[in-house]
């Protein structure tokens, strides 16, 4: 087990450099630049000044030159400054929001495995039934439905017309002068809206992958040998098939960590959540080049953690997986 942590390990090196290089390339490729902002509309910004800005910031410089300053600062753990007027540095930034991203994403992958599961095995026991028929309908009005569509629609419904939740933010204005209970409720009722909206196209696909594995092994025939047994339809369903139709959704779990941490750029955006999702975006459109590479290199560490998490659990579970890598 430990060599194969260790072989899993050295392969993700290559791999985070890959993504750092596209990532890198595809970002200077976009039209803009990070001094547009700050000479363009200024009428008093001279040609001079943007070549002193460009120079600042080794624009000046070519890409592959401009990658191997960044890496030799990422060594040292140092993702650089900030190219916005207030040149914090990068890791400040991402680290007052990483938390809000990170909270949410969890809540709404514990919604996924919370409802999901049970849908799945519930449609797949009731084989075309008419719970079976409304949970498939679901599914593909989950697949088909947009997300930022849905956002809106949830936002006048809940938040303009019922006004029940909060539509923007992640705290009231009142906040800090809310009894301690309050501001819980409070954090709660803003994050209802972002986590459902995060979670809802997991769970229409989870669901669904969840049916087709019960489906599968509920034929084996070790199953049919436990129901010969005199064994209880409880105990077959749940003691037997779920656990080993669990076996391939831990790979799904792995793999849903990225759509969640892209999905973050949308409805941070919408519900104006200060997190890493809103931050990548504004960064993006302000051409703020570090800030954009550090939120990059830390969606690929958290993406492969979240991979290499999945095998590892895959092959505790599987030993056959050891063995043949």
């Amino acid at each position: 087990m430990v060599s194969y942590l260790v072989k899993r390990l050295l392969t993700m090196i290559p791999l985070l450099i890959g993504i750092t290089i596209i990532c890198f390339v595809v970002i200077h490729l976009a039209p803009g630049s990070p001094t547009d902002l700050q000479t363009e509309l200024s009428p008093h910004a001279s040609v001079e000044a943007r070549e002193r800005l460009m120079a600042l910031y080794d624009l000046d410089k070519p890409v592959h030159v401009q990658y191997m300053l960044w890496i030799k600062k990422l060594a040292t753990l140092d993702l650089g400054h900030s190219f916005s007027p207030d040149g914090r540095p990068v890791v400040d930034k991402i680290a007052e929001r990483l938390p809000i991203t990170i909270i949410i994403n969890v809540l709404s992958m514990i919604l996924i495995i919370a409802v999901a599961v049970p849908l799945g095995v519930i449609s797949a026991v009731r084989r075309d039934s008419l719970f079976d028929k409304a949970t498939t309908i679901f599914v593909f009005v989950g697949f088909a439905m947009p997300t930022f569509w849905l956002a809106l629609l949830l936002m006048i419904l809940f938040g303009v017309n019922l006004g029940w939740l909060p539509i923007s933010g992640i705290r009231s204005l009142n906040y800090e002068y809310l009894p301690a209970w309050q501001q819980h409720v409070d954090l709660a009722r803003h994050l209802i809206l972002p986590v459902l909206l995060s979670a809802f196209g997991g769970l229409a696909g989870f669901s669904r992958y969840m049916r087709a594995n019960m489906l599968e092994v509920i034929r084996q025939d070790y199953i049919t040998t436990a129901r010969a047994k005199g064994l209880s339809e409880r105990v077959v369903i749940y003691k037997h098939a779920l656990r080993n139709a669990l076996l391939p959704v831990i790979t799904i779990l792995g793999l849903s960590v990225p759509g969640l941490i892209g999905g973050s750029v949308i409805f941070e955006t919408i519900f104006a959540i200060p997190g890493m999702g809103q931050l990548f975006y504004l960064s993006v459109m302000s051409r703020d080049y570090p800030v954009v590479m550090g939120i990059l290199f830390i969606g690929a560490v958290l993406t492969l953690m979240g991979n290499l998490l999945a095998d590892v659990s895959y092959a505790a579970a599987d030993p056959r997986i050891r063995v043949s890598s």
